[in-house]
């Protein structure tokens, strides 16, 4: 006997419709059918049932609700045992991983294996990654350092399986992103072009950016969608680009950017772009800008992040070196293991992060436990659970926005997400979640979870998809697996890897590019986390 437990009443019920019928997806259909009668039996007490009942009850959940609703009624957070199941079947899984991989990776990311990780020369925890101390992971990351293998840990609290740890103050990850990545553009690109030609063939930055006057200067105007001859068009006209800061309220940094032109507009590249934002300053380019590393006043030095993440700028130094002087040595063999950041801006951080593996040719880097597509979960419990929010989401834009989100609530920002092609589910019959999740879809008919107020405990995984194999027949079709990948060739324009995030959202917040935002109150729904880039 296993060690399921299911609500009282429910398990009787389902009994005594199954006496009649037999079939068990008719007995749900029939016992689900009564909505009145179902909805009083649930909330009772949860009684111990074997393995195999609580399987089959599984089993005729999903297949009813497949078959008369849509398989994507069913829905499962990738961390359940059922996720593989309800993915097959096509069904929703829900994710909390970040959209920051898919925004700057692009789709055809998929993320190194557990294997990869062993041979990886750098590995870099980032984050709260507890999780590695009781997942399948943690021998691959221990089999890498008896090869050799470099791991650094960054977060709030050091842990036994790194070499070095940086210990950040929770919620200041980006500043040290940022400062990470001034030293590798400064050291690996403008002293010298380590990775000049990964940069050409795979990254967005030799692409031309318009740019267009406001406030008395120039902000970026949307990539025009070829690459320009070299990275940099530096050497001829300049201008002053006016670039968001949050670390001292929100303001505007003024850097200047070398220009050409494009039809009647100005232009320049997302190189030029990118050195200006982190402050790498090259000469009679106007602006204000960092002396050197030392420099405390300006962002994104490592001086300037010592006094919000408490790591000494000699550490940071060392970090990015490694990272970059690892990464041009061995091809792009780094690794950055993301875990949970302590601030509502985390979206920020991790595009900060994901930089750092752009600009180093360490595109398949990322190691995203549960992977990186799936319906978001955030977005999916505000859709269907959390009713109208009257929270303004044009509070957070940078001072200036053209105000295109002022006024809006989270929920108008979404839907018009998911009409642009956010990946949604609707509301589901059948949920499987490993943890408490509230507020919860009403529609849901069977939440199969831990807690008491669950109407069943998970069953075994592989019990259930017996149970649906034999029970599916004429009723679900799988869903079909995805093919196909980037070639080794010079990719298009929407094909690359990203430092500009071009959508109107990004441009508004002020976080189109890299940049840090300090712990700070955020939104349920940030518009940042819901760009969908094709």
């Amino acid at each position: 006997m296993g060690g399921s437990h299911v609500n009282q009443a429910l398990v009787r019920l389902y009994f005594e419709v199954k006496v009649g019928l037999r079939d068990p997806v008719a007995a749900w259909a029939k016992l689900t059918g009564n909505s009145q009668l179902y909805q009083r039996a649930r909330g009772e007490r949860r009684v111990p049932l074997d393995d195999g009942t609580a399987a089959e009850l599984t089993a005729a959940a999903i297949v009813h609700t497949a078959a008369e609703h849509g398989a994507d009624r069913v829905a499962a957070l990738a961390t359940s045992p059922l996720a593989g199941l309800v993915g097959d079947l096509g069904g929703a899984v829900l994710t909390e991983q970040p959209s920051a991989p898919l925004q700057m990776l692009g789709r055809d990311f998929s993320g190194p294996k557990a294997d990869d990780w062993a041979r990886a020369a750098h590995v870099m925890l980032w984050g709260e990654n507890n999780r590695l101390s009781r997942t399948p992971d943690t021998p691959w990351v221990i089999a890498g350092r008896y090869k050799g293998q470099k791991v650094v840990a960054i977060g709030p609290h050091p842990t036994r399986l790194s070499d070095e740890t940086l210990v950040v103050r929770p919620g200041t990850d980006g500043a040290l992103a940022m400062a990470m990545g001034h030293v590798l553009l400064k050291e690996f690109f403008l002293d010298r072009p380590a990775f000049a030609s990964h940069a050409m063939r795979r990254t967005d930055l030799p692409l031309l950016v318009r740019l267009r006057e406001r406030g008395g200067g120039f902000v970026a105007d949307g990539v025009v969608g070829r690459p320009a001859e070299r990275l940099s068009v530096y050497g001829g006209d300049a201008v002053e680009v006016l670039l968001p800061r949050f670390d001292d309220g929100p303001g505007v940094l003024n850097r200047g950017v070398p220009v050409v032109r494009d039809g009647e507009h100005l232009a320049t590249t997302v190189y030029d772009l990118l050195l200006a934002a982190y402050g790498v300053v090259r000469d009679g380019l106007p602006g204000c800008w960092p002396g050197d590393y030392d420099d405390r006043r300006e962002p994104y030095t490592p001086a300037w992040q010592e006094a919000l993440t408490g790591v000494p700028a000699g550490r940071t130094i060392k970090a990015a070196r490694e990272l970059g002087a690892t990464a041009e040595q061995t091809g792009g063999r780094c690794v950055i293991v993301p875990g949970r950041l302590e601030t509502a801006h985390a979206d920020t951080a991790y595009r900060a992060m994901l930089a750092l593996l752009v600009l180093t040719g360490c595109g398949n880097g990322w190691a995203q436990p549960g992977g990186g597509t799936g319906v978001p979960l955030v977005p999916y419990l505000c859709l269907h659970a959390g009713g109208e929010d009257e929270a303004n989401v044009g509070r957070l834009c940078w001072p200036l926005a053209d105000g295109v989100l002022s006024g809006r609530t989270p929920r108008s920002v979404l839907l018009e997400a998911v009409r642009d092609g956010l990946p949604m589910a609707p509301s589901p019959r059948v949920l499987a979640i490993p943890r408490p999740i509230y507020p919860m879809p009403p529609e849901v008919e069977l939440l199969i979870g831990p807690d008491d107020l669950c109407d069943l405990a998970p069953p075994d995984a592989r019990l259930v998809a017996d149970a649906v194999a034999k029970l599916a027949v004429d009723h679900v079709e799988c869903a079909p697996a995805e093919t196909g990948g980037p070639s080794a060739e010079a990719l298009p324009a929407e094909r690359r890897m990203r430092l500009l995030v071009d959508h109107a959202w990004t441009h508004e917040y002020g976080e189109a590019l890299p940049t840090y935002r300090p712990p700070g109150p955020g939104l349920p729904v940030k518009p940042t986390q819901l760009v969908v880039l094709r």
